[in-house]
């Protein structure tokens, strides 16, 4: 057993890692999901929306209902898990309980299910949602940046985590009507880069509307990018 091995087994038995859908310690150490658990977290099959990948009911539709109504800045996106109360507590307690190994084991996850249309997509560089810098100093890491970098490192994509910044302390999201948060997202982020139309990936936990994710694209097309598109830990349903 070489020293990195010697660590990680030793860093293993002082924190061991917990399941991302139960929070227990894994039976067999180094796991990092139960083998029960495992059998819970289903990827988002059947009918999904061509434009951000919301699952569908109705396998003729094109579009969710939110796509259909409003325009994005996107071009297209992709959510590896539906929404549900499992990755609800699941993404809290990656945000807000400190349980930054989750952020790695869905960056890995992602990134064994998107691969293709990450290539598809002709991605170059991958940039997670920022966090304001209030609220970085509070939680003390941004969730995003850990799936991103988990993902990047399975792809060979290199995770950009400073060209895009949040300028706005801008409220909770999940608390607000759809035209609250586009008020409240307005204007939020800021680049100064050039990036000579680069086709970008932003990465995120959740996509509800989209519209976080549109405000990001603005402000990387104004700074010249090609293509913007998302991938997202979780994504709600149509409707």
């Amino acid at each position: 057993m070489n020293h990195k091995k010697i660590k990680n087994t030793f860093l293993d038995i002082l924190y061991p890692r917990h399941c991302p859908v139960c929070h227990h310690i894994p039976e067999n150490r180094g796991q990092k999901i139960c083998g029960g658990c495992k059998e819970r977290l289903k990827p988002v099959n059947g009918p999904r929306c061509y434009k951000c990948s919301k699952p569908l009911h109705d396998p003729g539709q094109e579009y969710c209902e939110n796509c259909r109504s409003r325009s994005h800045l996107f071009e297209q996106g992709i959510g590896i898990f539906p929404y549900s109360t499992l990755l609800q507590e699941s993404l809290y307690r990656l945000k807000y309980g400190k349980r930054q190994e989750y952020g790695t084991f869905y960056g890995e996850l992602a990134a064994f299910y998107a691969r293709k249309q990450i290539e598809k997509w002709q991605i170059q560089r991958i940039i997670p949602i920022p966090l304001h810098r209030k609220r970085m100093e509070k939680r003390g890491y941004n969730q995003a940046e850990l799936i991103a970098e988990a993902f990047g490192k399975q792809t060979g994509l290199s995770v950009e985590k400073k060209l895009l910044q949040r300028r706005k302390n801008t409220k909770p999201q999940k608390d607000l009507d759809p035209i609250q948060r586009r008020a409240n997202m307005r204007g939020a982020f800021i680049t100064k880069s050039d990036l000579q139309g680069e086709n970008i990936l932003l990465i995120d936990d959740i996509y509800t509307t989209g519209t976080t994710i549109d405000e990001a694209a603005g402000a990387l097309k104004k700074a010249g990018a090609g293509g913007v598109y998302f991938l997202v830990i979780a994504i709600g349903a149509d409707g």
